[in-house]
């Protein structure tokens, strides 16, 4: 398929999605929406700068304050999130188109994203008639109860690398609990969340529950982050970006939660099982082209296995194609031209500082932006492709001798949202995961879990926990109803 017919297959201009309706930008501006497997122009969308967020933030609130999410039976809010699901599922293959086009994933890989998403739905669309209050015993002539409320308005920051999954979970967690959502989709991969907001749209969800723009950072992004009619901040993203969102959150004091990278390692002991190791760290580094929050980005590897875990790594690296997701290649393009740059900035350095490519270490001779798969070795642990979120297709590979070794590698990082251990001895792998200073940990598989278990960092991972039961509790804050029950005074004053 060529580029002209790939853009004929997609709509050449895009819209925000307001108050339910699908509206241009106040400014009249639009923002180009690029293939990075061609480096060129495929559609546009409306730009939203902050007049459209004071729209967006002023519909969310007026369906908040009308309590029509809040009043709706949970079990009937359930209800209209599985029809969300299931437009999602009819729309996955469009959804999956986009996702190729404007992401760069592989077709196969965009139709996944459609299905993650309907299954978040279907997840809390489930839980949304059991999230339940309790009881408090005060004795006789009292009762107290306690209340799930929602926040109100959520605002929710969503990244370029899997835009419509990490949208899902967040909306899908906001319906449930009763919050309504004004939203930010990135300026770089834009589409699928307007798929998305389609299927909502279709569900009959109230008008003002769900609000889609797309924005710069520097205009729409920070005029919601900072917008005083906002109750809650959802973001995904830099380090950097997060402390802005940080300091916005913190002059109105609102709740946020924060998903802000990683720098991921996996540990090889001496017996693991080594195809299995090689196999999945092959995943973890090299899917969607590396840029993936939980990437596993390192492989801290005992001596006595590293030589044979990276000649069977190499191998695998020089068998990955590369080229369009459209086609079906292994490695697909990363999402631009600057982090293009910025990945083979740090393979550049990493060489410069002593480290070894045994396999890449440069951008492909391609259209496109397209990064070779690449293992360095000779990794010291305070190298930057060692420190550093790279997000691009790179692994840095270091040894280690003692287990206490490998957990101090594996932990010596500004990060802590992932981290992996490969043996096949179940104390040794409790041990470490016991050790590793990580929101989740894997063992023998990278990426194990799924919707059902809690995802969310430590260190300047950040905070909060997004999937699994657990991240309807971010969503809420508790209120307490005391009742005197008949007359008489009593009581006494706290807090």
């Amino acid at each position: 398929m060529t580029a002209n017919s790939e853009k004929q297959d997609i709509k050449n201009h895009w819209q925000n999605f307001i108050g339910g309706a699908w509206v241009e930008g106040s400014g009249g501006d639009t923002i180009a929406v690029e293939n990075p497997a061609a480096a060129q122009q495929i559609a546009t969308i409306a730009r939203a700068q902050p007049d459209d967020v004071d729209a967006a933030v002023a519909a969310a609130r007026q369906t908040f304050e009308s309590r029509e999410l809040i009043d709706m039976r949970p079990s009937v809010r359930g209800q209209m999130m599985l029809d969300i699901a299931r437009n999602l599922t009819e729309m996955a293959d469009e959804i999956a188109l986009a996702e190729c086009l404007d992401n760069g994933k592989t077709l196969a890989g965009g139709k996944n994203e459609a299905m993650a998403a309907a299954r978040y739905f279907t997840y809390y669309g489930g839980a949304a008639d059991k999230l339940e209050g309790r009881m408090i015993p005060l004795g006789k002539g009292y009762v107290d109860y306690t209340v799930p409320m929602p926040f109100g308005v959520s605002a929710q920051i969503v990244p370029w690398n899997f835009p419509l999954q990490i949208a899902a979970r967040s909306i899908a967690c906001a319906l449930a609990t009763a919050n309504t959502v004004v939203i930010k989709s990135p300026e770089l991969s834009p589409l699928s969340m307007a798929l998305m907001v389609e299927a909502i749209e279709r569900a009959g969800v109230p008008s003002g529950a769900v609000n889609l723009i797309c924005g710069y950072g520097h205009d729409a992004g920070a005029a919601l982050a900072a917008h005083g009619d906002v109750d809650h901040i959802v973001f995904t993203g830099s380090v950097a970006t997060g402390r802005s969102i940080l300091k916005a959150a913190a002059e109105r004091v609102i709740p946020c939660i924060m998903e802000l990278g990683g720098k991921s390692a996996g540990i090889v002991y001496a017996d693991a099982d080594i195809d299995q190791a090689v196999a999945s760290t092959a995943i973890g580094i090299f899917t969607h082209a590396g840029q993936v929050c939980s990437a596993q980005s390192c492989l801290v590897v005992h001596n006595s296995v590293h030589d044979e875990v990276v000649e069977r790594l190499t191998g695998r690296a020089r068998g990955l194609s590369i080229g369009p997701g459209i086609e079906g290649h292994d490695i697909t393009p990363v999402i631009s031209a600057a982090q293009l740059d910025k990945v083979e900035g740090y393979c550049l350095g990493g060489s410069q500082a002593g480290a070894e490519a045994a396999v890449g270490g440069r951008r492909a001779d391609a259209e496109g932006y397209f990064m070779q798969p690449t293992i360095f070795t000779g990794v010291r642990p305070d190298m930057a492709i060692a420190q550093d979120e790279v997000f691009g297709p790179v692994l840095a590979v270091l040894g280690f001798d003692e287990p206490e070794e490998a957990v101090a590698i594996a932990n010596g990082t500004d990060y802590g949202l992932v981290a992996g251990v490969y043996t096949r001895d179940l104390e040794t792998a409790h041990w470490t995961a016991d050790r590793l200073s990580a929101g989740q940990v894997f063992v023998n598989e990278w990426f194990a879990g799924g919707v059902e278990t809690p995802f969310g960092g430590t260190k300047r991972s950040g905070f909060g926990r997004e999937k699994g039961q657990e991240a309807l509790l971010n969503y809420v804050q508790t209120k307490n109803v005391a009742v005197k029950l008949g007359g008489g005074a009593g009581g006494r004053p706290g807090g």
